[in-house]
């Protein structure tokens, strides 16, 4: 799969390949899932940019139409299906984006969507973005000491301030959630996860 293809994927795009990730489903099921799962909180849901994206991707190739639907007085429903190229687009993309730290909306995509790579791929990429963190939370600290040693007035430093103490804070929970994936009494995976009847109902509900 062309890196291009990857770096084209918006964060829609990102969300729909691995809905579809959980089988064949319709636009209108797409939408539906994810503000049932309140996905709104992660990027804004609109039903055009759902269908626009649809479009994008099937274009792309990264998708496929398996059917319509025309079920009673019922608007025609096309459902689509992942292929196997929208697959590795998105895997690839939740690798870079979970090893990254400058697109903090992205990551945040990633990481609800991690799940979908396997246990030692996000621990090797996650240690990768911790490397990083590290690196700046030290570059922060060590501005903010000299800054203060010239006697910089605090009202200009209260944003690295806070920089400094939030990426301390992720440091802190990336370390605790590296501890965990590091045990296997952690499910992980695509393959650890219960087809439940909770999450029976919820992809029923979204396909009325």
């Amino acid at each position: 799969m062309p890196n291009d293809t990857t770096d084209r994927l918006t964060p829609m795009g990102v969300m729909v390949l691995a809905l579809l990730s959980e089988g064949d489903m319709h636009p209108y099921e797409m939408v539906r899932l994810m503000r049932a799962r309140r996905d709104e909180r992660l990027l804004s849901i609109t039903n055009g940019t759902l269908y626009h994206t649809v479009g994008r991707l099937q274009r792309s190739g990264l998708l496929d139409e398996v059917g319509i639907d025309r079920e009673g007085n019922r608007p025609e429903r096309t459902t689509y299906t992942l292929t196997d190229a929208g697959k590795d687009a998105l895997l690839r993309w939740l690798r870079r984006e979970l090893s990254s730290i400058d697109r903090p909306t992205e990551f945040r995509i990633a990481l609800a969507e991690a799940h979908n790579l396997e246990r030692r791929d996000v621990i090797e990429n996650l240690r990768v973005r911790r490397d990083a963190l590290d690196e700046a939370h030290a570059l922060h600290r060590d501005g903010l000491t000299r800054a203060r040693h010239k006697n910089v007035p605090e009202q200009v430093l209260v944003e690295f301030e806070r920089q400094e103490v939030l990426l301390e804070a992720e440091l802190r929970w990336l370390d605790s959630l590296l501890d965990r994936l590091d045990s296997e009494a952690f499910p992980w995976g695509p393959d650890a996860f219960e087809y439940s009847d909770r999450y029976r109902a919820q992809r029923k509900a979204a396909q009325q």
